[in-house]
């Protein structure tokens, strides 16, 4: 099976076609799957808009709005990113990121939830102890959860954002690190290492793990004898930067409508980044079968949070340490939200795409109106086997 003629394939397409029976997915995977294949479609529901000059009527369906589907990330992810401008400090920024050895992969396997809270927890407390031990003071940070290589390999990893610098503990000053230092990436390697270890040795020994006790000790071992990295990029260069980092990290699934080439003949054909040959784009074909299970490894446990902040930035606590920092700063000015924090939602869909959502798409002249609601279409007939 493949897309229809003139129409590019799409992700929906290939799981609507190839995916596993419902009997062998968790519950996450059956519910990623199915809102996926009906987003924006007449299963979903919508409305009818009608042009008053031209009478032209067009059907507009609902979005699935999941987080794994990559045609709902758009508003949201703009919304997100205009809240943050707004606690944004004038400091420098640092961009590091916490990867695991392939070793752990099996444990993350063995439960997805406390696999992810535990690297999240980890990393956070390393920068956390690292700053205090050699700034000695409390950074903030923004972290975001990746799971996937650009071929849809497994591959957990956290990118953050980090302030170059926090509060003292007394919270009395502001301490900056170098212009272009934050912390040893080595110190942070082993913090980090020791920490998510600990984790999984304690996990190991609860048996909350899936996995064989024997099993799960050969991996930890062979873990802790392999090289960790923490990444960390240069700083970022002000706000605007800071930004756009946020804007390609923050919401990204797995892998774009965009990047899928072709989809016929039990196979797809999509573009990827070969970082071991300079970035440089390349496609891959893998089998439709081994595609969508590369893509369901991604499916993360339902209301499981993947942004995350820490320290001055940790909610509960943000406004009042962002007020604080800022007056020990004493900038010129706090930085203004960007509109998008407070714009309805045409006003941003046409800033984002640059087309006026009420303008007819026929004639190019009339205003489009609501003239009546679609009611969800009954759900197509499950497959034969």
């Amino acid at each position: 099976m493949a897309a229809k003629p003139g129409r590019r394939p799409e992700l929906a397409d290939i799981l609507a076609a190839h995916s596993p029976p419902p009997e062998r997915l968790s519950r996450d995977r059956r519910r990623a799957i199915r809102d996926i294949v009906l987003c924006r479609t007449a299963m979903l529901g919508g409305h009818v808009q009608v042009c008053d000059t031209c009478g032209a009527t067009t059907p507009i369906y609902h979005s699935c709005r999941n987080r794994h589907c990559p045609k709902c990330q758009s508003l949201d992810q703009a919304r997100w990113v205009a809240a943050q401008a707004r606690d944004l400090l004038p400091v420098p920024y640092f961009h590091l990121v916490f990867t695991v050895p392939t070793a752990l992969h099996p444990l993350f396997f063995a439960d997805h939830r406390a696999g992810y809270q535990a690297l999240f927890a980890a990393a956070m407390e390393a920068v956390s102890d690292v700053a205090r031990s050699r700034l000695g003071a409390s950074p903030g940070a923004i972290a975001v959860l990746h799971t996937w290589t650009q071929t849809l390999r497994f591959h957990p990893h956290v990118h953050c954002i980090v302030t170059g610098g926090g509060l003292s503990l007394d919270r009395a000053r502001w301490i900056g690190t170098r212009p272009t230092f934050f912390l040893p990436v080595r110190v942070l390697s082993r913090v980090f290492r020791g920490k998510l270890l600990e984790r999984f040795e304690a996990a190991v020994a609860a048996r909350s793990l899936s996995t064989p006790e024997t099993f799960a000790r050969q991996r930890l071992r062979q873990a802790a004898s392999a090289p960790w990295v923490v990444y960390s990029k240069a700083p970022m260069a002000g706000p605007d930067q800071v930004l756009r980092y946020l804007s390609r990290y923050s919401h990204r699934v797995a892998i774009g409508n965009e990047r899928i080439v072709a989809f016929h003949d039990g196979e797809v054909t999509f573009r990827y980044r070969d970082r071991r040959r300079g970035n440089r784009s390349d496609v891959l074909t893998l089998t439709a079968t081994d595609f969508v299970h590369r893509f369901l490894l991604h499916t993360l446990p339902s209301r499981f949070v993947r942004i995350r902040h820490y320290g001055l930035l940790a909610n509960g606590q943000r406004t009042a340490l962002v007020a604080r920092v800022r007056a020990l700063l004493r900038p010129a000015a706090p930085p203004e939200p960007i509109a998008s924090a407070i714009e309805d939602w045409r006003a941003l869909y046409q800033r984002l795409t640059g087309r006026d959502p009420e303008l007819c798409a026929v004639c190019h002249v009339g205003r489009v109106r609501i003239a009546y609601v679609l009611d969800p279409a009954p759900a197509p007939a499950p497959r034969g086997p």
